[in-house]
């Protein structure tokens, strides 16, 4: 990940190298020796830092790297990985939310292409199981983004609908913030439908 000048950083547990906190997630120790990702970066505590990483967070918890970081023996709950995935969508969903209800975010084929046009758009958002086809005649804003990793439902729940292909959001904090949560969620999410989930191949026209 490329680091921008004056970012933080902190050591990932498994690569033992300082990287941007943006590409990492933290995570803390209840006092009851529970781990708890921390994906808010809010809860008190001593934080355990992991690459957003599918394979690097389950590398940590097949050599109870956590325990060793903690100097304690902790407790993982179940399915840990993909609990983590749920509560990254959960969050990339609220936020999208958010700058819906602040008028930064639209969806639809034509509005989100009248946003595009116009230079509005900054982030361009499409389901990962919507059609391909429809999906290509959309382009990723210029310098902006492009992710595909939400289902067509999720999008929805942000948008109020049952269902929603097309986003996309305008500038500013919120944005940074979808962008840098919907970074981590494609680091921890299985691929689903190939390369168009994970934004790779996707072409800025």
């Amino acid at each position: 990940m490329v680091k921008t000048k004056d970012e933080a950083e902190r050591r990932c547990i498994v690569s033992r190298e300082a990287e941007p906190k943006r590409g990492l997630i933290r995570f803390v120790v209840s006092p009851d020796g529970l781990l708890v990702p921390d994906l808010a970066e809010k809860l008190p505590g001593r934080g355990i830092w992991v690459s957003a990483d599918r394979a690097v967070l389950e590398e940590a918890l097949k050599k109870k790297l956590f325990s060793k970081a903690a100097r304690t023996q902790v407790t993982v709950p179940d399915d840990f990985v993909n609990l983590i995935e749920a509560g990254l969508a959960d969050r990339v969903v609220h936020l999208i939310s958010m700058a819906r209800k602040a008028g930064h975010a639209v969806c639809g084929f034509e509005k989100v292409k009248s946003w595009l046009s116009d230079g509005r758009a900054k982030v361009l958002l499409q389901a990962s199981d919507g059609s391909e086809r429809g999906k290509g005649k959309l382009w990723t804003p210029e310098g902006g983004r492009w992710f595909g990793h939400l289902t067509s439902s999720e999008l929805g729940l942000a948008f109020g609908r049952e269902s929603v292909i097309h986003g996309a959001l305008a500038g500013g904090g919120l944005s940074t913030r979808v962008v840098d949560d919907a970074n981590r969620l494609m680091g921890v999410r299985e691929t689903i439908g190939g390369e168009g989930s994970t934004g790779k191949g996707k072409t800025t026209k």
